[in-house]
């Protein structure tokens, strides 16, 4: 029988989609001040991956991803993906989103990635949101997974997951 340890804090992220720049700038003061400070921000591409969000949310869509200083538990994620859905829904106009903030975490291991949709890959965590791993990393690089969305696979995706996985290995080296 294995002992029941503590897990290992994991540093938050956020994969957002957007068009309107006030939009994003006012989601991003809403998730500083419920997470506090944002320590690194991707480049931002174009999404065109995919044509998913379009009807929705318009064309001329862009993608970036930003990471939070403070490291959380993985436990909080669900409420953490509840509490972006909800920043979503206050920039709703005539039931459209203007912007997706998908929250996941990092680890040394993989990149976790949270969802309101349920598939044969993804488990329920609670309120509502599922987690799938999007990503592992092995032999020094992110692996692609069946499921894995191409964007997280770009070059501006790999670079910042990169960074981020070194930056949760110091926070980890520094306690």
């Amino acid at each position: 029988m294995g002992i029941i340890g503590v897990a290992k804090k994991v540093k938050l992220f956020c994969g957002i989609i957007f068009s309107n720049e006030e939009i994003k700038q006012k989601s991003l003061i809403k998730l500083k001040e419920k997470f506090g400070g944002i320590d690194l921000i991707s480049n931002i591409i174009p999404f065109d991956f995919s044509d998913y969000y379009n009807l929705e949310m318009g064309g001329n869509l862009k993608r970036f991803w930003i990471s939070f200083k403070d490291l959380i538990s993985a436990a909080d994620i669900a409420g953490i993906k509840v509490f972006t859905n909800s920043i979503e829904i206050n920039f709703t106009i005539n039931n459209n989103r203007q912007i997706n903030i998908d929250p996941g975490y990092v680890t040394p291991a993989n990149v976790i990635l949270t969802t309101t949709k349920n598939y044969s890959h993804r488990i329920y965590l609670d309120k509502g949101i599922y987690a799938e791993v999007t990503t592992i990393y092995k032999k020094s690089r992110y692996i692609k997974l069946p499921w894995t969305y191409s964007d997280y696979l770009s070059k501006s995706a790999i670079d910042f997951f990169l960074k981020v996985r070194a930056d949760v290995i110091n926070q980890f080296r520094r306690k």
